[in-house]
């Protein structure tokens, strides 16, 4: 058997590699370019060229996130994975903090109380600490309770990235995202996952410090 070519090149310049080969294999689309930044690296992180195809942002999504960032609002995520993978030192620089509450005990017991996941009771324990991005990419229930709790007038987020993975509720609660009228981002259908909403705040996270970068003479 032959065996692959492996490519020599350095490894800086892997990353920007890899989104000019994203950007050929695409080809042109209907994304805006602050919204094409989401999609890229989601795929990235993914390897999946689907969420080309399977992701839908509000008008205003791409604004209300970078608004968030840059007046230095939290950002609330659903599990620890997620927590790892978001640039912490990009978003300290605007003041903001990775939050996630699901593995204190005090969400394990306010799950077993309300009958509740974990990820409902963190969310819940979560809303009240400065969230201006409230990010869901593993559990469904924790996307259901941020949607439940905005009706209620008790959340208010500036965006809502959507993206949680799987077979039961998965698909259900990024379609009623979708209806929603206030800004979100979110991936139709069973695919998702915590690399992808990693992907997606990491993005904005990009575009928020371009956006703070002085201009070139």
């Amino acid at each position: 058997m032959r065996l692959p070519k492996i490519q020599n090149i350095d490894p800086l310049e892997i990353e920007a590699e890899s989104f000019r080969i994203i950007e050929a294999e695409l080809g042109p689309t209907g994304f805006s370019p602050e919204q094409f930044a989401v999609v890229r690296r989601c795929i990235h992180a993914t390897g999946d060229f689907s969420f080309a195809e399977n992701l839908r942002f509000h008008p205003q999504a791409i604004e209300a996130g970078l608004r968030a960032i840059l007046a230095g609002k939290n950002i609330l995520v659903d599990v620890n994975m997620a927590a790892s993978g978001i640039s912490k030192q990009l978003l300290a620089q605007f003041g903001g903090r990775v939050i996630c509450r699901v593995a204190e005990a005090e969400a394990a017991e306010r799950a077993s109380a309300g009958r509740m996941t974990r990820s409902e009771a963190a969310v819940e324990l979560a809303a009240g600490e400065n969230i201006g991005i409230a990010v869901a990419g593993n559990a469904p229930t924790a996307l259901l309770k941020i949607m439940e709790l905005i009706k209620c007038g008790v959340f208010a987020p500036d965006l809502v990235i959507g993206v949680p993975v799987g077979f039961v509720n998965a698909a259900e609660s990024k379609e009623i995202l979708a209806s929603k009228p206030y800004p979100f981002i979110t991936a139709l259908g069973r695919k998702g996952g915590t690399p992808a909403a990693v992907a997606a705040v990491n993005a904005l996270l990009r575009l928020a410090a371009a956006a703070e970068e002085p201009p070139k003479n």
